[in-house]
């Protein structure tokens, strides 16, 4: 899961809940141990920037014109592609100095950086994007969608601009094995001025099943509602979810401490080993954004290693996500060395799926407050997904290196892009990758495989009342390796 952010954002994952300055516009057409460190910069609240100008910003990647106003006071996105330009879902208020703030209280920060250009970075997230200085804002893109039969968008405008979003922006169709002009060549001729609602929901919702991608996902209104997941993924109820945790009590056998509204439970088991699950990286503080967030992990982080396990293990099989941000101060709780958690880039060429923005380095560094350095243990599955995968693959440059037990994680990391459509409908789609420093790895379609492999919350282990991948974790730490296994 991944906390909220409107028009590029980290979200609760799909799967866990359920370009130019100038925009070409056109009708019709879809192809064309506790030691003491340094202060972690990783999770440090934004410093104030400089004012940024008022006009029209481009982003590297991510197909969005920002546009600021009012002295700074005033935000407001819009979407891009080569047939369309709408008013995209972020609107934000500004401080006249680089800081805005949603509807919801989510905050970004806009820096300058060099004549024309400037970097956006949202709170909760890592990374960043680039910004570069447009003309003016395109008359289209404020025009509002033209009205077809019945006053309602054309529904082949409609699918012309879903079909351009993916085209320009979603790096995996290779991956996925998914010819996304041929899919256009098959649905297209489909839609007509009379397509209904109906209609058009289930010929999107065809398009994209295939791709069996959690970070994928169509809603029109409230009701209705489609996410993609892997293939070999059974969709959580809250049935399941209760008896993933009847076991994981069972399997513990002592009380669990909780924090974080319920995200956080921990227990120090009887052999020494302290175990520490983690259901989601957002939604810690019931109020206050992510510095309240931040600062309900680290109250539990403080409880947690003030006990000085002899080891560790960190729970993730059912975790869906959230902020990566928090996912990092985690890991900065857990290194005496700084390291490279893993490099993070954007598809940045709508016609060629090979090209990404230069790529962003996400480091850990030690954090100042209490750490453990000793042996760790990683629990995940099919049902550790996007944040709770960013969290995963940032531990992996630590030494000594954690086991990774259980399962593979979903495959889902990117940030979610999020998109509103001419009639109204928003949907959203995956359009980074997070690679491993060194050999640029990805993990994404596959997920991180474990180290040993056991299996995690089947009906075989629910019957049995085992828990394979904890019973294991448990034996590792106490006769640790080096490299973790």
């Amino acid at each position: 899961m991944t906390e909220h952010r409107r028009g590029r954002r980290r979200r609760p994952s799909v799967t866990a809940l359920l370009l130019g300055t100038t925009v070409v516009l056109a009708t019709g057409v879809y192809g064309s141990g506790t030691v003491a460190g340094a202060s972690p910069a990783g999770s440090r609240p934004p410093t104030a920037p400089t004012r940024v100008p008022d006009g029209v910003w481009r982003t590297d990647g991510y197909g969005m014109l920002v546009s600021v106003e009012g002295g700074g006071r005033r935000l407001r996105t819009y979407d891009t592609t080569a047939v369309s330009c709408l008013p995209g879902l972020l609107e934000a208020k500004g401080n006249g100095s680089g800081r805005f703030t949603d509807a919801r209280d989510e905050g970004l920060t806009i820096a300058p950086t060099g004549p024309g250009r400037a970097r956006l970075s949202y709170d909760g997230s890592v990374g960043h994007v680039t910004l570069r200085r447009a003309g003016a804002l395109p008359a289209d893109c404020t025009a509002g969608p033209k009205p077809g039969e019945g006053g309602r968008p054309d529904p082949r405008r409609v699918f012309d601009v879903f079909w351009r979003t993916y085209a320009e922006n979603y790096p995996f169709f290779k991956a996925h094995g998914v010819d996304w002009t041929a899919v256009g060549d098959r649905f297209r001729p489909r839609v007509t001025a009379h397509t209904t609602d109906d209609e058009l929901f289930e010929v999107f919702r065809r398009m994209i099943e295939p791709l069996h991608d959690g970070h994928t996902y169509l809603a029109a209104g409230k009701d209705k509602r489609f996410g993609g997941h892997r293939a070999d993924t059974t969709m959580p109820t809250p049935e399941s979810m209760a008896r993933m945790d009847k076991a994981v009590a069972e399997a513990v056998g002592v009380p669990l401490r909780t924090w974080a509204q319920g995200a956080l439970s921990y227990a120090d088991l009887p052999d020494g080993t302290g175990y520490l699950r983690i259901t989601r990286f957002t939604r810690f503080a019931a109020k206050g954004g992510p510095k309240a967030d931040e600062a309900e992990l680290d109250r539990a982080l403080d409880h947690v290693l003030a006990r000085s396990p002899r080891g560790l293990i960190l729970d993730v099989r059912f975790n869906g996500g959230g902020s990566d941000r928090l996912g990092i101060r985690i890991a900065e709780r857990l290194t005496d060395r700084p390291y490279t958690a893993y490099l993070k880039h954007a598809r940045n060429d709508p016609d060629d799926p090979r090209k990404f923005t230069p790529a962003v380095p996400v480091k850990v560094t030690p954090s100042g407050s209490p750490r453990y350095t000793g042996p760790v243990a990683v629990l995940t599955g099919r049902l550790t997904i996007s944040a709770g995968e960013t969290f995963t693959q940032a531990l992996m440059g630590r030494s000594p290196a954690p086991a990774r037990i259980g399962e593979n994680t979903q495959g889902a990391f990117s940030d979610i892009l999020e998109r509103r459509l001419p009639n109204g409908w928003t949907f959203g789609l995956p359009n980074e990758e997070f690679m491993r420093p060194g050999d640029r790895r990805t993990y994404d379609v596959t997920g991180i495989p474990p180290v040993v492999r056991t299996p995690v919350f089947t009906e075989e282990e629910f019957a049995a009342h085992r828990d394979s991948a904890l019973k294991q974790a448990r034996q590792l730490l106490a006769h640790p390796s080096p490299s973790g296994t």
